[in-house]
């Protein structure tokens, strides 16, 4: 098996890697390493959780040089503030060993402090990408000295509606710069995005399109309702030797309060939540005691499955079947994780059904399916979000037969009088009242 000293790595990056105790490379890393070396254009497809990260750090960093520019040679975008943080975090236990300035910027904070971090210069740059084009059209930001671009999670990008906003930074990028797209699954507009900006890209797929670690067990459990999955999830969280360290995934902020709301009177300070509503202070904090184990349950929404590493969660669970089968790979990728095992539990209904059945096509393999257990109750009442939308028919529309003429109704007593006119009208032996102005101007003219 190749280890890290096989590759062409320097002492700083080798010392790094063996205070974090990182002897092998993934296969992605290893097969990444001289392909990004040559300076191809490189698509990189890899499962969640098998080191892309590194995968792309590993030989631009191999690559750097000091430099007093104060402009970033090297770019990374990514699509949540979360994975800014985590990535640079990243870089910095590559680089304990090496003079290297980085930086992460994000929306959702004071834009200023990050003006000050730029002007004062950097060699690598993570950012999202609404406030990279917002430093860049301010001035602040140059990217006329970027010779690396990387896109990590562009699949995602693409899902967020970044597309406008990658073009713009495409644009304002030299025309010879490296560029690096990583993602764990690759759709029609990751495609489109690839073909159109790279230049023979060299494509790296450590497993097919869609393809779940190995070490990740799949159930799914059929739950009619919203209650009746709630009911089924506190049967299976009360077992907290199984369920050590979970993460349940929703599709939606109302719905993640709503859960959180009802799991709190069972589980109290176990339970954690995260999504875009709470602000930027609370998510970090709930990610980190998450991490260090001071929360047992965490919900969150999609915004928390792309690309967070967040190790040693025994069990990830659909609380409802994502539509998109893409979304349910990068859920499911939050456990098995640096080569442990996992377990990942499904929960659908008859309208969510034809998603699991898209879920494994894309897979090519099947969930099993359990039973729920009989101690739990099977719930009759349906949210509103779970009735039936009823349209209401005009049933009028193709009558022939009616009389659809506007209906005239008759007139109060009070309301029928008769218009007599003015004054001359009414009393016509009435004589007009006299107008001396005119009657003097007509003697004047005699």
């Amino acid at each position: 098996m190749l280890n890290f000293e096989d590759l062409n790595l320097n002492k700083p990056l080798l010392n790094a890697l063996n205070d974090l105790a990182y002897i092998h490379p993934t296969p992605i890393q290893e097969k990444s390493f001289s392909v990004i070396m040559s300076g191809k254009d490189v698509v990189g497809i890899a499962q969640t959780g098998t080191g892309k990260t590194f995968a792309y750090l590993l030989p631009i960093l191999r690559q750097h040089k000091y430099s007093e520019d104060k402009n970033p040679t090297v770019l990374i975008i990514v699509p949540t503030r979360e994975l800014v943080s985590q990535v640079v975090a990243e870089i910095e236990k590559l680089t304990v060993y090496m003079s290297i300035r980085v930086a992460g910027i994000y929306g959702g904070i004071n834009i200023n402090p990050q003006k000050k971090t730029v002007l004062a210069g950097l060699d690598i740059l993570v950012s999202t990408p609404g406030r990279l084009v917002d430093l860049a059209m301010l001035g602040i930001l140059r990217l006329k000295s970027v010779k690396h671009f990387i896109i990590d999670e562009v699949d995602e990008m693409m899902d967020l509606g970044f597309r406008a906003q990658l073009n713009t930074i495409l644009d304002l990028l030299p025309s010879k710069v490296q560029n690096i797209f990583f993602s764990a699954t690759m759709g029609e507009n990751v495609q489109v995005l690839i073909e159109t900006f790279t230049t023979n890209a060299q494509k790296i797929e450590i497993a097919a399109h869609g393809t779940p670690i190995d070490k990740i067990k799949q159930f799914a459990y059929d739950g009619p309702n919203y209650y009746t999955k709630v009911s089924l999830l506190e049967n299976l969280l009360t077992d907290k030797k199984e369920f050590s360290k979970v993460m349940i995934f929703v599709g939606n902020i109302k719905l993640a309060d709503r859960l959180f709301a009802q799991l709190s009177k069972v589980f109290e300070e176990e339970l954690s939540l995260i999504h875009s509503g709470k602000s930027q202070v609370v998510r970090f904090a709930t990610l980190e005691n998450f991490h260090k184990g001071m929360n047992r349950i965490l919900i969150a929404t999609d915004i928390a499955a792309r690309g967070l590493d967040i190790l040693e969660v025994s069990h990830v669970i659909n609380f409802d079947t994502p539509k998109e089968a893409g979304d349910y790979i990068h859920r499911i990728g939050r456990t098995g994780r640096a080569g442990r095992a996992g377990t990942a539990i499904t929960f659908f209904n008859e309208v969510e059904s034809p998603y699991l059945e898209s879920i494994e096509a894309l897979m090519k393999l099947s969930v099993t399916r359990k039973r729920i257990p009989k101690e739990v109750p099977i719930s009759s009442i349906f949210t509103e979000d779970e009735l039936p939308q009823v349209i209401q028919k005009n049933h009028n529309k193709n009558a022939k037969n009616k009389d659809t003429r506007p209906v005239v109704h008759e007139k109060k007593a009070k309301n029928k009088k008769e218009n007599l006119g003015g004054p001359r009208k009414r009393n016509p032996n009435k004589t007009k009242p006299r107008n001396r102005a005119v009657e003097r101007n007509r003697a004047r003219k005699k």
